[in-house]
């Protein structure tokens, strides 16, 4: 079967009966490369983007999204899984979304949106940005032994190296990264919310190989502003991400992301259950 490219996969169909349905391709795997895609599942950052596309599409709803809480229930199948949106509060300014997502026999995700509209006020950014220009950073694949299927539809631009297997050990666990989708589509909000979950826990770049692996549980999304074409029109953001806690088999992870000319545009917090190691 030929894989789906990203605009297939985020493609949503009514199915006339209250859900929207899409098609789980393996090529989105979360699995290593080195791996058969039905190692893995789903990745993390697709279901997210068909998560709010879903409430959008299914709702009608057409102001900026705000913010999105999503929580990963179980591991999907690679088939076709309906997302059900319910409006919980509609007004002018604000509207109250959630979703479920899965097969009918595997709830994989429930997730929360906000969205609203724009309004003139007070402004303050303080999120600064130093990562360079994408065009002047090489190209960076991730190495096709850990580095997962889905991240075939990134291209990855590290500002200082991918820092992996404790290149950060004893520093801040932190990593700058431009990516885009392979497509160079104009960045928008399904693209940003699928590169916002785009590279391995920044943990990897503290500890030796080989490397800790964890499943995600929840993410939060903050989008700072409305996403439109001329946002970014080559589809290119700067994201640094920091590791804030590792213990107790959990992870809390950071993120930023800016657009080229430097404005913050989204932050990202995602915990992560570390999987059990052997000998311990």
């Amino acid at each position: 079967m030929t894989q789906q490219t990203l605009a297939e996969a985020l493609t949503l169909t009514d199915d006339g009966a209250g859900s929207l349905t899409a098609r789980l391709d393996g090529g989105f795997s979360n699995a290593p490369q080195s791996a058969p895609q039905e190692r893995g599942a789903p990745f993390g950052g697709l279901m997210a983007a068909l998560a709010a596309g879903a409430m959008r599409q299914g709702l009608g709803i057409e102001t900026p999204l705000q913010s999105l809480t999503i929580q990963y229930l179980a591991a999907a199948r690679f088939e076709e899984a309906a997302f059900r949106p319910v409006l919980n509060r509609g007004g002018r300014n604000v509207v109250y979304a959630s979703v479920t997502g899965g097969q009918p026999d595997r709830p994989a995700i429930q997730a929360l949106g906000t969205y609203g509209r724009d309004v003139a006020g007070p402004v303050l950014t303080p999120l600064a940005i130093a990562g360079g220009r994408p065009d002047d950073l090489e190209p960076t694949p991730l190495d096709t032994g850990f580095g997962p299927w889905f991240t075939r539809h990134i291209d990855h631009r590290f500002v200082a190296g991918p820092k992996l297997f404790g290149e950060n050990a004893g520093r801040t666990p932190e990593l700058g990264c431009w990516m885009r989708t392979v497509d160079r589509a104009p960045l928008d909000e399904a693209r940003l919310l699928f590169l916002l979950d785009g590279l391995y826990p920044t943990y990897f770049t503290a500890f030796p190989a080989p490397p800790i692996i964890s499943a995600s549980i929840d993410l939060r999304a903050d989008l700072l502003t409305e996403i439109t074409p001329e946002t970014s029109p080559e589809g290119w953001a700067y994201f640094h991400f920091t590791s804030r806690d590792v213990g107790g088999g959990w992870a809390v992870e950071d993120g930023v992301a800016h657009t080229p000319d430097g404005r913050p545009i989204a932050l990202v917090r995602q915990r992560r259950k570390l999987m059990p190691t052997r000998g311990v």
